[in-house]
């Protein structure tokens, strides 16, 4: 957990302002200044003290193995591996000390773009072999960068990503479930009790989750879907059709500002915020409630060393992980 107070980093662009923090290199604000703007898009603690906290994920750097694994455990290479739980005896983002509670270090910082980096120890939460990380932040006119790298001495897996918030009308506009939602995706992760995947990847035709063309997120919350039940929404991984950094998600706010974002990742994880009650409050002074925004996690797939049949998040001593996510934003 980060213990020092974490340092408030603003990058800019013509007409975009992207405030960082250097506890769980996490995204704290992001203000658009467009025909309607200057609005803040995602969701931020007022109190940047709660950065490195492990309250909410809002805006963090999430590893070393993003979403959940069962039981907190799987077997690398013919030999099991136990790793420490922290959500029902399971293992979410990285264990009870994940990425998002470290305080990262800055390696370089420009007005446009900053990196961080983290050196996590052979062992950390139970993973094996020494891992170093950075994440890379730039902006651009409307578009918003993030890369990620990571070196191993030992085979240990890896997937990198970051849990912002978004509400395109503002992050004081209440609940996003009017924002319309497109996802290049024909199929998503079934889940079970916990919401880890039971294996099953389900074609989307004839479900909540068939976002091939752009609808009301509200659309698949109003249904009785045992698997919205579940999630208490969409709390799901999403199969991203293609291979390399390609069209992910379009989202739309009821004010027409739209989100693009792209990445080279297999999977990406819709979460509609169901656990927000009131008790965060935002960087505007306001509480957020229930579905106040919408992560959309480019990931690997939750769970991927226990099903043969999700792609491999095995990062080995001879690679280096690589990943991009962009967000672009117009009016």
């Amino acid at each position: 957990m980060s213990t020092a107070e974490p340092t408030l980093i603003e990058l800019t662009a013509d007409g975009l302002l992207l405030e960082v923090v250097t506890a769980g290199a996490a995204v704290r604000r992001l203000v658009l200044d467009d025909v309607s703007g200057p609005v803040d898009v995602v969701l931020g603690f007022a109190d940047p003290a709660l950065y490195g906290t492990g309250t909410d994920y809002l805006g963090a750097t999430i590893g070393r193995v993003g979403n959940r694994i069962a039981g907190g455990r799987f077997t690398l290479d013919g030999v099991e591996v136990r790793v420490d739980t922290n959500e029902a005896g399971n293992t979410l983002h990285g264990g009870p000390e994940g990425f998002d509670r470290r305080e990262w270090t800055v390696l370089d910082r420009g007005p446009d773009h900053v990196t961080f980096g983290l050196h996590s120890p052979d062992g950390d939460q139970g993973f094996p072999g020494a891992l170093d990380v950075t994440v890379t932040y730039a902006v651009a006119p409307g578009v918003v960068s993030i890369g990620y790298s990571a070196t191993s001495d030992r085979p240990t897996p890896v997937s990198l990503t970051n849990h912002t918030y978004l509400n395109l009308d503002g992050e004081a506009s209440g609940r996003v479930d009017d924002h319309h939602l497109r996802l290049s995706s024909d199929a998503f992760t079934v889940v079970g009790a916990g919401l880890v995947p039971t294996g099953e990847q389900r074609d989307v035709t004839g479900t909540p989750f068939d976002f091939r063309t752009s609808r009301p997120i509200s659309d698949a919350l109003s249904t009785d879907d045992e698997q919205v039940g579940l999630g208490g929404g969409i709390d799901h991984n999403f199969a991203v059709r293609g291979t390399g950094l390609r069209h992910v998600a379009t989202l739309r706010g009821t004010s027409g500002r739209t989100l693009v974002v792209e990445s080279d990742q297999p999977g990406v994880q819709v979460y509609t915020g169901a656990h927000f009650d009131g008790t965060v409050v935002g960087t505007s002074g306001t509480a957020y409630g229930p579905n106040a925004g919408i992560a959309l996690e480019t990931q690997g797939f939750p769970d991927a060393l226990n099903h043969a049949g999700f792609p491999s998040n095995v990062l080995r001593p001879e690679e280096t992980y690589a990943s991009t996510t962009t967000w672009t934003f117009s009016a």
